[in-house]
């Protein structure tokens, strides 16, 4: 039976929630997924506790901020005009809205408070300076390598 290697595709049950008990995402009662370690698919933090189990092991790991989603950044904290947002949007604090970079790709901003003038946002990852709680039941493991696709 394989092991979770630094390379492994592997195909799991995941939950994951906060140390409050809080579930924020759970495929156990779903399909279960299919990820390959290395790639930036998952917490790094997770990634590392996957190493060396195999199919048919379940776990559950708490993962500090640093391993998982990061700290707060400050300098993340951006105040924007109010009328950059549509006006049929109703803002609340907490709310979680997408916005793009200027290389085009999208993040998430949560609304910290806001006025008639101006919008401030946090765009940290929502889970920033969290630790969090993954639970895993792994289902397979695979270590082959994955044949390059060629063009002809």
């Amino acid at each position: 039976m394989s092991m979770i290697e630094r390379t492994s595709r592997v195909t799991l049950y995941y939950r994951l929630g906060l140390t409050n008990d809080d579930i924020l995402e759970d495929n156990f009662d779903d399909e279960p997924m299919t990820v390959t370690l290395g790639q930036g698919e998952m917490a790094e933090g997770l990634e590392l506790a996957l190493l060396g189990l195999r199919s048919g092991d379940e776990q559950t790991i708490e993962i500090d901020p640093d391993l998982a989603f990061g700290y707060v950044d400050e300098t993340l904290f951006r105040s924007l005009p109010r009328i950059e947002f549509d006006p049929e949007l109703e803002l609340e604090p907490g709310l979680i809205i997408e916005f793009a970079n200027e290389a085009g790709d999208t993040l998430p901003g949560t609304i910290l408070d806001f006025n008639e003038d101006e919008v401030r946002i946090d765009l940290n990852h929502p889970l920033a300076g969290q630790t969090v709680r993954y639970s895993v039941k792994i289902v397979a493991v695979d270590n082959e390598p994955v044949e390059p696709k060629t063009l002809h």
